[in-house]
This record gives structure tokens, C-alpha cells and sequence, in this order.
């Protein structure tokens, strides 16, 4: 049972307002230690420089998209066990059957709630404190 304070969190998305709304959502949910990213190129970056253990990452961005992302993510020894949730605007079934391919742990449609970002990190971290 992890506490929730103790895993550090990457949020990379593109548009501030997801990016603030997913810190908002993290906080109530107990996190304290959260970085951000612009998109997947700046979030490898980040998770190169300062490893975390958790990744939320959007799917359509600029630069890098969260398929790219996850891909780097995995094929870098040092951040390949990161657990990583992909953020969607859509549900589609294709995007979700490329992203498991890839190794995502988890995935979420927007919109979301506080609880259902608890229940999706629940089920990669198992029962948060």
C-alpha cells in the first residue's frame, strides 16, 4: 500500500488547463510531489532528468504524441518500469489496443473525476493511503 504522497508524478499534456486540473485532481487525491510537461518530448526530458514514478500523459499533443511518449518511455532501460496512464479525449478502441501494445499500464477518458484518477492509479499501484 503506497502513499499516495510518496509517488512522484509526471502530468504532460498541452494545454494548461488539463495540466492544472490533473494537478488539482492529484492533490485532493493526497500526491505532493508533481512535476509538469508541456508535451512528450519535454516529458522525456523531465523523466530523463528526474525520474518519477508514475506518468499521466495525453495522447494528442504537438511534438511528441503520448503514443511516442510511452513508446521512448519503454525503450529506455532506465525509465522502462515507469507506470504510465494515458489520457484520452476519446475512448477509441484502436488508440487503447496500440497503447497496450506499447506496455501503458492504465489509460482514461476525459472527463474524469478525482475518484476515477484514484481508481485508475489504484489498479497500477494497488490500494493508495
Amino acid at each position: 500500500m503506497p502513499a499516495a504522497a510518496a509517488i512522484r508524478v509526471l502530468v504532460v499534456d498541452d494545454q494548461l488547463t488539463m495540466r492544472t486540473l490533473i494537478r488539482s485532481a492529484l492533490q485532493e487525491i493526497g500526491f505532493k510531489e508533481i512535476e509538469d510537461a508541456i508535451d512528450g518530448e519535454e516529458g522525456f526530458r523531465a523523466l530523463i532528468a528526474k525520474p518519477a514514478h508514475l506518468v499521466i500523459s495525453d495522447f494528442n499533443m504537438p511534438k511528441l504524441d503520448g503514443l511516442g511518449f510511452l513508446r521512448a518511455v519503454r525503450s529506455h532501460e532506465p525509465t522502462r518500469k515507469t507506470a504510465f496512464i494515458m489520457l484520452t479525449g476519446r475512448a477509441d478502441q484502436d488508440l487503447v489496443q496500440r497503447a497496450m501494445q506499447f506496455g501503458v499500464n492504465n489509460y482514461i477518458t476525459k472527463p474524469f473525476s478525482p475518484a476515477s484518477l484514484r481508481a485508475k492509479i489504484q489498479d497500477v499501484f494497488g490500494t493508495l493511503t
